[in-house]
């Protein structure tokens, strides 16, 4: 393993661990019990080192677990798809929202197998849905440990995995079912694999680091590729061995990834179109298009056919109807409080770690290691900062990783170089860089623990000083100036990352921290951040779109029972839901679970089938237990109970009745599936029992399938009015 070799001047670094000698030989350690190396760990560890990793491990997890179930079946949109997997292994495979396969979700299914399995053997509930986010979470802080505990002290690792379990943001999505959970870890191995080639030059773990981005790509797309240009630039220019070599190294890399990314998009595409599921979110049933276009492209110039109003880019001047666009926009109002707390604390330490580096030899795996993970962070906060098309706030949990590596790296070598003043006095800058921030990102809240930013920017900035001069202090001072700087820096971030914990969160949009925390200005704030209209446990408050405490009417009853306000809860023994009656509100607050209308304007009195956010496309419907009855009555000689337009209203009867559901149009209701042609067959044919009326189908643009099916059902088909809900009786022609 390849050893770095840094100049006189620069500092003393620990090596990277020693091969163990070969079995047999007299000057061989003796090998360790496989129970005592866990718990040991490293022989040159500390003996407290392993001990606190793995304590520091269980608590995070005792942390994300705790609550889990009050958000309830989070985004109904993939845990309906879940339920699909676990019924029908096809349904599973190709990511499908119902178990007879009408359409898929609009990304590729990886994410969806785990809990698809976990559902299969636990039945389905909100902790066998989000149980493996949570385990994706542990999984993600381990990898950063390991990778930089391999070059850097134990004291580094445990720091990385505390700056990442505390960024709200990632307290959120590891507690949460969408796949942005399983994409954080995927690209924590990338890394981590380009780190391990990097020691000494083996092709294997370049292979790895392949396999690991394809499968990331079969988790959201061309998200996973974010990072590629800088690890590939880096590999190229600074791994060992010779440049054919490494070029050919990186060759096979790319050849895993589209082995073990393009399996299963071969598979889709040669499949007869006819006998699968359409695809979700594409205009022509291709995943190529939708990759490339709705989940590609048009995610960075905005122009997302089918997307919430049709596409279209920007609206100019910095901002986009997602939101302000620019340098800054991890840092504003929208977004600085999900991540941004230990970004400044990043930047200042990848730039800190790469001058000490600097001057070290090419192979140093020392300077590579904050190049890979400030290189991933820097390219992926530009491509977040500038994208003009869909884009939540929620999407920044991918860099968490990086900047907590950063953070612990970063920290650990200037501390350890504190004797020199140059050091000392960056690492003293930096604490009271965060603390400032801190107190910018805690005022932003005023109301959320008042007295924390004062004490956090007091103590903060004077840690800071006495860090900076910790060369001339003695130990006890020393050690004290930096325990008061790692509490100020974490502080803030932790205050949010418990508020996170205690509040459930749901739809389709959702964010961190205590109410008004992040705040959507404008019409960037794009449609519905309302959280409410998902399923939620009985009398569980919720979020809307600006940050705001949800206000239940009442309480939800047992399973099967109707609530005044409730929403749909998760009985204690996993069965279907209970039931809960939604009344939306005006002024934007929720008593149920309504969502919001772009720019924050509250969604008033819903109709038809009592959609959530935007007539249901965000946040889906609340089912009655009298709507409920209806749907499943002969449920089984149909092949889909009921139909409706947009994903998250059929998500939630499906959810509800454990009956498959057709999602018409897709998440958006924009999607030209099934044409008009088709569900009149469908109907015809004795298919589909019930079409759920409401909703706001084909707002997206697209071939607006959706009003037309509604506008022949309406004129067609006896209507059926059960609460607030409207049905179709499909079985029912108008005389």
């Amino acid at each position: 393993m390849t050893l770095p070799h840094l100049p006189a001047d620069a500092p003393a670094l620990p090596p990277p661990p020693a091969a163990p000698a070969a079995a047999g030989q007299g000057h061989g350690r003796p090998k360790q019990p496989p129970l005592t190396r866990v718990w040991r760990g490293r022989s040159d560890d500390p003996r407290w080192a392993r001990p606190a990793f793995l304590g520091l491990l269980l608590v995070v997890a005792l942390a994300y677990l705790w609550n889990l179930s009050a958000s309830g079946y989070a985004n109904s949109f993939y845990s309906a798809a879940v339920q699909a997997g676990s019924q029908s292994w096809k349904a599973m495979f190709f990511g499908s929202l119902d178990s007879a396969n009408a359409i898929t979700v609009d990304k590729p299914p990886a994410s969806l197998w785990p809990m698809a399995l976990s559902v299969r053997i636990f039945g389905l509930s909100s902790w066998a849905i989000l149980v493996p986010q949570v385990l994706m979470g542990v999984a993600t802080a381990g990898v950063l440990y390991a990778a930089v505990r391999r070059r850097f002290s134990a004291a580094a690792g445990l720091l990385t995995v505390a700056a990442f379990a505390l960024t709200p943001v990632a307290a959120l999505m590891f507690r949460f079912n969408n796949p942005d959970a399983l994409l954080a870890l995927l690209m924590t191995v990338t890394v981590y694999c380009v780190l391990r080639g990097m020691e000494n030059g083996r092709t294997k773990w370049l292979v790895w680091a392949g396999v690991a981005v394809g499968l990331a790509f079969l988790t959201k797309t061309l998200q996973a590729f974010l990072i590629l240009p800088p690890l590939a630039v880096l590999y190229a220019v600074f791994a060992p061995g010779r440049p054919l070599k490494r070029i050919g190294q990186l060759l096979l890399s790319g050849l895993a990834m589209v082995v073990a990314g393009g399996w299963w998009v071969a598979v889709v595409e040669l499949w007869p179109a006819s006998s699968r599921p359409y695809i979700g979110g594409s205009q022509n049933n291709s995943f190529l298009e939708l990759t490339f276009g709705y989940n590609g492209l048009g995610r960075i110039n905005g122009d997302e056919t089918g997307s919430v109003g049709g596409g279209g880019g920007g609206m100019g001047g910095g901002g986009s109807q997602w939101g302000e666009t620019g340098i800054d926009r991890m840092f504003n109002s929208e977004i600085g409080s999900q991540i941004s707390w230990l970004l400044p604390a990043a930047l200042l330490l990848l730039v800190a770690g790469v001058v000490v580096t600097w001057k070290a030899r090419r192979t140093d795996t020392a300077r590579a290691a904050f190049l890979a993970w400030g290189g991933s962070l820097v390219m992926t906060m530009v491509v977040f900062s500038f994208m003009a098309g869909i884009f939540h706030q929620y999407y920044t949990v991918a860099l968490a990783p990086y900047a907590a590596a950063l953070v612990g790296m970063g920290a650990s070598v200037l501390w350890e170089e504190r004797a020199r003043f140059t050091a000392s006095a960056a690492l003293g800058v930096t604490v009271a860089v965060t603390a400032v921030w801190s107190y910018v990102l805690l005022n932003r809240t005023p109301d959320y623990v008042p007295w924390l930013r004062w004490v956090i920017l007091v103590g903060g900035v004077a840690a800071g000083l006495g860090i900076a001069v910790a060369g001339r202090l003695n130990r006890q001072l020393a050690l004290g100036a930096a325990g008061v700087g790692l509490v100020a820096a974490l502080a803030g971030p932790t205050a949010y990352t418990i508020s996170t914990l205690g509040t459930g969160h749901s739809g389709s949009i959702v964010t961190a921290g205590p109410a008004g925390a992040s705040m959507m200005g404008g019409r960037g704030g794009g449609p519905g951040g309302g959280e409410g209209g998902g399923m939620q446990p009985p009398g569980q408050g919720r979020q809307n779109g600006q940050g705001q405490q949800g206000q239940q009417a009442g309480q939800g009853q047992q399973p099967g029972q109707a609530g005044q306000g409730g929403g749909m809860g998760r009985p204690p023994t996993g069965g279907m839901p209970g039931q809960g009656q939604n009344q939306g509100t005006g002024n934007g607050k929720q008593q149920g679970g309504t969502g919001m209308m772009p720019g924050g304007a509250g969604v008033g009195e819903r109709g038809g089938a009592g959609g959530g956010g935007m007539g249901g496309l965000l946040n889906g419907a609340q089912v009655s237990a009298k709507a409920k009855a209806l749907v499943e009555k002969n449920a089984d000689d149909y092949t889909w109970a009921a139909a409706a337009i947009g994903s998250q209203n059929a998500a939630s009867y499906q959810l509800s009745t454990g009956k498959p559901v057709m999602a018409i149009g897709g998440f958006n209701g924009s999607d030209p599936s099934p044409t008009l042609a088709q569900f009149k067959s469908y109907a015809e044919d004795g298919k589909i029992h019930y079409f759920i009326g409401g909703g706001m189908g084909g707002m997206g643009g697209g071939s607006g399938s959706a009003s037309k099916i509604q506008s022949w059902v309406e004129k067609n088909y006896t209507k059926v009015t059960v609460g607030s809900a409207t049905f179709y009786d499909l079985t029912q022609p108008k005389s």
